[in-house]
């Protein structure tokens, strides 16, 4: 009875920033992220505003997937892959973000890309907007803190969409756009930079580019109007389009059963997860979020028409990302731990990843059966995976760590579906190892197949199965049945 429905999305996901590389050709513009140097675990990115050509920048060239798109595809075909998120730069269509013609190389790119997609019929599934605004937004709009750049951004959506209607159907608007609540959300999301940092020549810790929550706040507000218009804008370019928003969902469990972790928890559940979904798909801001403006003393600068543009412009389905669960306590005498967005104090029926990242796969089945409660509406994982590092034993990957990892998270959706919850698809992170988007390392791999690239860019960037490819293989044919 938990079968998933024979059209179930089965794939995998990928952001242009972290495979593509090419910086530089095919007419692409600078992105947020080409300023941006690898760090790890223990060391922070480090952002400068000048490009030092002789220092390693991981996105520089990535794992080469612009010029190796049609092998690493045909890897995703003998997958089965029924589906692939994958990212357009907005840079590479409008280098600038505001310039008066699209870059036609750009676009040609990303027809023969989803050409071969269709190839082999893998339905893409593309988001506009994956942590890579175009330079030219950051410098001349401070990102989307000027209310210019819902118009650049809406202009650049059309132009795809109406470009590419009758090759791509799904589409997200923002990827982790609740990633703006956050102070490390000011760069990646948001695109916003202190004047002091523009202008400044040493190199700063990503962690330390602080905007203040009520920019930050505006931002959103901002990009919550865009994605409204884009979603508009889409379903008159063609009505059978499917939008959706990109959460990602980092689920809060009260640490104790004390009446203030629980409050706490669910003061965090709001803001973090709640607040983004409930604007995208239900067109209001919610009257939690205006009483915790009141006591952040936020105000926000809107327009007579922004209620009506948010209420007409809700998603057609929610997509969003889950790697980990998080627990919440108003102590401050607790073990934390790391993760993904945040981190959180440490659960003691859960084991962590190498990054310290709390594994949860039951926590998968539980935000499913929330967010079907509150939504009602279709529910796509888009993003789900485990960093790990990958040995390479005589040109094999064992990698059954993985392998476990995904067997008990696909589980958890198979009996979220018997739970009555509509889920539509699954693209796991990710279809071959790409740049961390965290801390910028290579070792940390997430893929199905290996890439030969190491965290100073040295490597042949070859690509090598692991034995989660086989697996992932199996597990689609089946359609989940054998894990």
């Amino acid at each position: 009875m938990n079968r998933l429905s024979e059209f179930f999305l089965w794939g995998g996901a990928m952001a242009a920033n972290q495979c593509e590389g090419a910086w530089k050709e095919g007419g692409k513009g600078l992105t947020i992220q080409d300023f941006v140097r690898g760090g790890s675990a223990a060391e922070p990115r480090m952002f400068t505003p000048v490009i030092d050509e002789t220092l390693y920048y991981p996105s520089h060239e990535a794992v080469d997937f612009y010029h190796r798109y049609q092998e690493d595809i045909a890897l995703c075909a003998e997958m089965g892959f029924r589906c692939l998120r994958m990212s357009i730069s907005w840079a590479r269509i409008f280098p600038n973000g505001d310039d008066e013609t699209p870059n036609q190389e750009g676009l040609d790119f990303y027809g023969r890309l989803f050409e071969e997609c269709l190839k082999y019929k893998i339905e893409p599934l593309v988001t506009l907007s994956h942590f890579d605004l175009p330079w030219g937004i950051v410098t001349k709009y401070n990102g989307f803190l000027e209310r210019k750049t819902i118009d650049l951004f809406v202009r650049y959506a059309e132009t795809v969409i109406r470009c590419f209607r009758d090759k791509v159907r799904y589409w997200l608007t923002f990827n982790e756009i609740n990633f703006g609540v956050l102070q490390m959300g000011a760069y990646n999301s948001l695109g916003l930079i202190e004047e002091k940092f523009l202008k400044g020549s040493s190199p700063v810790p990503k962690t330390k580019l602080e905007v203040s929550l009520a920019k930050r706040i505006q931002a959103l507000h901002h990009q919550f109007l865009a994605s409204a218009l884009v979603v508009q804008k889409a379903h008159e370019i063609d009505p059978d389009l499917k939008i959706g928003c990109m959460i990602s969902h980092i689920t809060q469990y009260p640490l104790t059963c004390d009446p203030e972790d629980m409050l706490e928890t669910q003061k965090k559940d709001r803001i973090l997860n709640k607040f983004a979904g409930d604007v995208m798909v239900r067109g209001v801001y919610p009257t939690y979020i205006r009483s915790w403006f009141e006591e952040e003393n936020l105000c926000l600068e809107t327009q007579p028409e922004d209620a009506d543009i948010l209420s007409q412009g809700t998603v057609d389905f929610y997509a969003f990302s889950y790697y980990m669960t998080n627990c919440s306590t108003v102590r401050n005498d607790v073990e934390q731990v790391n993760g993904n967005l945040m981190g959180g104090a440490k659960n003691p029926y859960l084991q962590t990843s190498e990054w310290g990242w709390q594994i949860d796969p039951k926590g998968l089945r539980y935000t499913l059966n929330q967010l079907w409660d509150r939504y009602e509406i279709p529910l796509m994982v888009v993003e789900n995976g485990l960093g790990a590092i990958d040995e390479v034993e005589d040109g094999e990957i064992h990698d059954s760590y993985r392998i476990d990892y995904f067997r008990k998270h696909i589980k958890e959706i198979k009996r979220a579906v018997l739970d009555g919850v509509n889920v539509m698809g699954y693209t796991a992170w990710s279809p071959v190892d790409s740049v961390s988007a965290g801390t910028g390392e290579m070792c940390k791999r997430y893929g199905f197949v290996y890439v030969d690239r190491n965290d100073n860019g040295a490597g042949s960037f070859a690509r090598i199965k692991k034995d989660s490819f086989a697996w992932y293989k199996r597990c689609i044919e089946t359609n989940g049945e054998v894990l």
